[in-house]
C-alpha cells in the first residue's frame, strides 16, 4: 500500500501543480480535507482552489520536482523543489519576471480511498520573496 500512497503524492504535484489541473484537486482531495501551512487553514477542495489559482497566476510555468517520498501508515512526507517565473500578480504584488527556485516539504494524510485528507506544508517563502526582489537579501 505504501507504493500506492507514494504514487498519490507524485500524482498530486504532477497533476495539480505541473499540469495546473484545478479539477484534479477535487479528484484527489477528500471533501473534508484540511490544509495547513499555506496561510489561513483551508478546508476541502473549494477552500484550497483560491490558493492554487493565485499561486499558478503568479507562476504559470511552475514546475515541482518531487525529490523524495516516504510513507508510513496513512502519512506520507514529500521533499520537493519548485521553480518558476513570476509573471502574475497572484501573490498580491506586480509580476517581477524573475525566476525563483525554492525547496519545501509536504506531509499528507492519505485516507482509505487514496485521497488526501490533511496536509502540512512548509517551503522557503522568505527565499522566494528575496529571489523576486520583494524583500532585500540580508
Amino acid at each position: 500500500m505504501s507504493d500506492a500512497k507514494k504514487q498519490v503524492m507524485h500524482q498530486w504535484f504532477e497533476e495539480v501543480w505541473n499540469k495546473g489541473r484545478a479539477e484534479a484537486i477535487a479528484e484527489m482531495a477528500a471533501a473534508d480535507m484540511i490544509v495547513h501551512g499555506l496561510g489561513e487553514e483551508m478546508r476541502g477542495p473549494e477552500g484550497f482552489k483560491p490558493f492554487h489559482t493565485s499561486f499558478r497566476d503568479a507562476f504559470p510555468d511552475i514546475v515541482v520536482t518531487v525529490e523524495d517520498v516516504i510513507c508510513e501508515g496513512s502519512i506520507c512526507a514529500a521533499r520537493w523543489t519548485a521553480t518558476g517565473t513570476h509573471r502574475g500578480a497572484g501573490l498580491g504584488f506586480a509580476a517581477t519576471d524573475k525566476r525563483m527556485s525554492v525547496s519545501g516539504m509536504t506531509w499528507a494524510r492519505i485516507d482509505g480511498n487514496g485521497q488526501l485528507s490533511e496536509g502540512w506544508n512548509s517551503f522557503d517563502r522568505l527565499g522566494m520573496l528575496q529571489q523576486l526582489g520583494v524583500i532585500p537579501a540580508s
